[in-house]
This record gives C-alpha cells, sequence and structure tokens, in this order.
C-alpha cells in the first residue's frame, strides 16, 4: 500500500496554514470539479485525491496524527498504537473545511483514519469570469451608444457612456461563465481598445488636430472651417500666424466620463502650406514684397 503525499497534492509542503491549506483545495477544486470535466476520469481521479488531501490537512487532529506516523504508517511501534485508536473514528462522518463533494477514500486514508460514512452533498460555487476586449473607433467612444455582441455563445447587449478611455475596463455582473449546483455566474469584464482616428489624437480628454492653412491666410488673417466631433466649427485665423501656432479651444475636446456636458479641450496647430507653383504675376508680387520688405 503506497503511502500518499497530501501536501504534494495541494501544492504545499509542511509549513502550510490553514489558511494556505484552504486556499490551495479552492483554487484546485474549480479546476478539477468533475461539473467541469465531465469526460475526463484523469481529472476525476485527482479530484478524489484533492478531497482526500483536504479531509486530512484541514482537520487539525488528522492532520497531526498525517505528520508524526503517516511516511512510517507500515512500520514502528507507534504505528501500531496508533492503529488501536482509529476505531473511533470509523463510525464519524466526515468533517473538513471544504464545501465540495466526497467520494471515495483511498485504501491509505483508511488505514490511517478510518472508514469514513456518509458523503457531503454536492455544493454550489462560483461560474468563472471571463475577461473580453471590445474595440471602439474614437467617433463611437466620443457619444454614449448600445452595443451588442455575443460571447459564450450569449447575446449581450450593453450601453457604453461617452468618453470611454482606452484600456478602461468595466464590470458586467453575473455575465460569466455558469455557477455550478446553482452557484452564483462569473462577471464579465471588457476591456475597451480605442483607435485614433487620422484627423485627431486623444490624450486624456484633450484633443489635438492639424489644420493646414495657406500663406495669405496666415500673413493676413482670416476665417476657415474646422471639423470637430461636434460638428463644423468657424475659426479666426490672427494676421501673422507663424507655422506650428497652437490654439486652444476650450471645452471642444472629448466628454468626460459619465460627467453630463462636461468636456476636456481641443488644441488646434496650424501648418502654413507655401505655395509650390506660381504664375508670373505672382512671382512679380512675390518679388516686390521681398523688396519692401528690406
Amino acid at each position: 500500500m503506497a503511502f500518499i503525499d497530501y501536501y504534494s497534492i495541494l501544492g504545499l509542503d509542511k509549513k502550510a496554514t490553514a489558511e494556505d491549506i484552504k486556499k490551495a483545495y479552492r483554487k484546485l477544486a474549480r479546476k478539477l470539479h468533475p461539473d467541469l470535466n465531465p469526460n475526463d476520469k484523469e481529472a476525476q481521479k485527482k479530484f478524489q485525491q484533492l478531497n482526500e488531501a483536504n479531509a486530512v490537512l484541514s482537520d487539525s487532529e488528522k492532520r497531526k496524527k498525517y505528520d508524526t506516523y503517516g511516511k512510517d504508517w507500515e512500520r514502528g511501534e507507534e504505528y501500531e498504537k496508533y492503529q488501536q485508536t482509529q476505531n473511533q473514528f470509523r463510525n464519524q462522518q466526515q468533517q473538513s473545511q471544504n464545501d465540495f463533494g466526497g467520494g471515495d477514500f483511498s485504501d491509505f486514508f483508511s488505514s490511517m483514519f478510518g472508514r469514513q460514512s456518509g458523503r457531503r452533498p454536492q455544493a454550489s460555487f462560483r461560474g468563472q469570469d471571463i475577461q473580453a476586449e471590445l474595440q471602439l473607433s474614437l467617433e463611437q467612444a466620443y457619444a454614449t451608444h448600445q452595443q451588442t455582441f455575443t460571447i459564450n455563445g450569449k447575446s449581450i447587449r450593453i450601453t457604453i457612456p461617452a468618453g470611454i478611455a482606452h484600456g478602461q475596463t468595466i464590470k458586467l455582473p453575473g455575465k460569466g461563465v455558469k455557477g455550478v449546483n446553482n452557484g452564483p455566474n462569473g462577471d464579465l469584464y471588457i476591456t475597451f481598445n480605442i483607435i485614433n482616428t487620422p484627423l485627431f489624437k486623444r490624450v486624456g480628454n484633450d484633443l489635438f488636430i492639424t489644420k493646414e492653412i495657406d500663406l495669405y491666410t496666415a500673413v493676413l488673417g482670416g476665417e476657415i472651417t474646422l471639423d470637430t466631433l461636434q460638428g463644423k466649427l468657424k475659426l479666426n485665423v490672427s494676421p501673422g500666424t507663424q507655422n506650428g501656432t497652437k490654439v486652444r479651444l476650450k471645452a471642444k475636446g472629448f466628454p468626460l466620463y459619465k460627467k453630463e456636458n462636461q468636456f476636456g479641450d481641443l488644441y488646434v496647430t496650424y501648418q502654413v502650406v507655401i505655395p509650390k507653383e506660381l504664375n508670373e504675376k505672382q512671382k512679380q508680387l512675390f518679388t516686390e514684397l521681398h523688396k519692401l520688405s528690406k
């Protein structure tokens, strides 16, 4: 009859605390539970061993005896003395800190602790959480809207608030994996991937755009039309505007997440376009301007 190392089954050593044992058991039980591995005989075997290990190590008296006699259970005067007292445990129902199903125990367990009568009912436990990613354009993230998508075969419709940030995660309670034995469902976590457009760059709640203006408007000033996420906007350019000049348009940027009528700013950088093809008359005028500037 082979010795069974219960600590190894739980991935622990003898220094493990009661809380360590509880956490290790619950983590492995979720992974190996027969309801989640219906056709995996190896997983079912490991689940049985896991229950057995937990039944011993989560009980302070059983753990003490296991630590004392376990490795030398087939020999030694101390073990023989212990065998004389084990009958008192034969009719006791299994007492352990776990809430998962029991099942038959190995010959090693029965030899050490006696046959355990009764079987604990299968208890419920929470389903696993699901992590998902949803990609949005900058225009989509700008306005509150609804989207429907399918995950785990289920169609889910969600409302996405305006101002959702790149990398932001929202939680949908109960939309994860279904719980076992009427246990609560897991949660669904959606992380958003916001794609900047070629026109705008978003930094926090501010937007940045580069606007080309012709040389004549830069020199003389004038009115231009700017495309924004709020629609078309008329903008006055000051005379003598230099290439690379940046202007700030307050509250014309991105909406603040879940804050009604609050926006970041829009920063416009002017790029002055130098004419490449001039007719003779234009060249003469520029030549005269050049002479006057001297």
